[in-house]
């Protein structure tokens, strides 16, 4: 099922560690196939050199487990709410790559300080609140999710122009057209 989509949401989360952007396991791509309702994502936990495409986990955009023998990520959740808010995107990354933890850490935006930057982000990458204690223990990755979901909305931002967040205390979450542009976001 979704050979195409799982191939390339494959070759987008093998590129995550090419390019450093996570440590050990600590990242995850997905990928959405709107016409028939489903997102395939990387498995909770697995390893980068011994991922395989049929590993990947495809949901239904409730989160049911349609096809895969392994866990989805633990971060399933926060890609269904932004798929969910924001239709125009086709894929989702998170990583925790060191310099926008760092940001995340401070709870701060990352402004705009080149021109490559503003080639991708048409402003500053915004850093979304901290989650509440009760949103932390209600349901952490589904709130994730709707708290970027609301910095983008109370901040009036087009998810198309500022395509990621970095989540305060957490790390980015980047998307794009499709699986490969947002790894590149």
């Amino acid at each position: 099922m979704l050979e195409e989509l799982r191939k390339a949401v494959y070759e987008a989360n093998l590129e995550l560690p090419r390019r450093g952007l996570v440590t050990y396991t600590w990242g995850n791509v997905s990928g959405i196939d709107r016409s028939k309702g489903l997102m395939v994502i990387k498995p909770s936990g697995a390893e980068y050199s011994a991922l395989r495409p049929e590993d990947l986990v495809v949901l239904d955009m409730n989160g049911n487990s349609v096809e895969g023998a392994l866990h989805p990520s633990s971060d399933a959740k926060t890609h269904l709410e932004l798929y969910r808010a924001f239709p125009e995107i086709g894929g989702v990354v998170h990583t925790h790559s060191v310099h926008a933890v760092a940001w995340a850490q401070a709870g701060r935006d990352i402004p705009c300080y080149g021109t490559t930057h503003a080639d991708y982000f048409y402003g500053p990458v915004p850093c979304a609140r901290s989650l509440t204690g009760a949103e932390v223990e209600e349901d952490y990755e589904k709130n994730t999710g709707t708290v970027i979901v609301e910095t983008f909305r109370a901040r009036d931002i087009d998810p198309v122009h500022v395509p990621g967040v970095i989540c305060r205390s957490h790390g980015p979450f980047a998307w794009g057209k499709d699986a490969a542009q947002a790894v590149y976001h």
